[in-house]
């Protein structure tokens, strides 16, 4: 199955880190104001920009799938050995949507830590590679 993406140039990628980076420091609040089903949301959203950053610059391509989860094929073809590791978490993340956006109940302290501590470490990973485009 090939998976449907739109080719953007590589220098876009800071872009897509910056909204990642507006998230996960909106995701860290609202999680300590006790806030966790806005936590949730922003944790999904970091975790999708930083991972189209991360395709955008190694790759040049990000995904306009309808598939959610063809993201997670797309960063683990990145040709890092951290890249398959890292695509599971992402899939872990993406794997809460249905949670995170359209149950009615409320997501639980646990599910929040869980997501919150999941999209941290993918971000830092994504920000970990983004030096070389600028990203401290």
């Amino acid at each position: 199955m090939k998976i449907r993406t739109t080719k953007e140039d590589r220098g876009a990628a800071i872009d897509y880190f910056n909204k990642a980076d507006d998230n996960h420091k909106a995701m860290i609040l609202a999680f300590a104001a006790k806030n966790f089903n806005a936590a949730g949301t922003l944790a999904l959203q970091c975790a999708i920009s930083s991972a189209d950053a991360l395709c955008v610059y190694f790759k040049g391509v990000r995904s306009v799938s309808k598939d959610d989860f063809d993201i997670c094929e797309l960063v683990a073809s990145i040709s890092l050995p951290e890249a398959k590791d890292s695509a599971t978490a992402l899939r872990r993340i993406i794997g809460r949507k249905n949670l995170i956006q359209y149950e009615r109940r409320k997501i639980t302290l646990k599910e929040a830590e869980d997501l919150v501590k999941t999209t941290s470490r993918f971000f830092q990973w994504a920000c970990a590679l983004a030096r070389p485009i600028g990203k401290a």
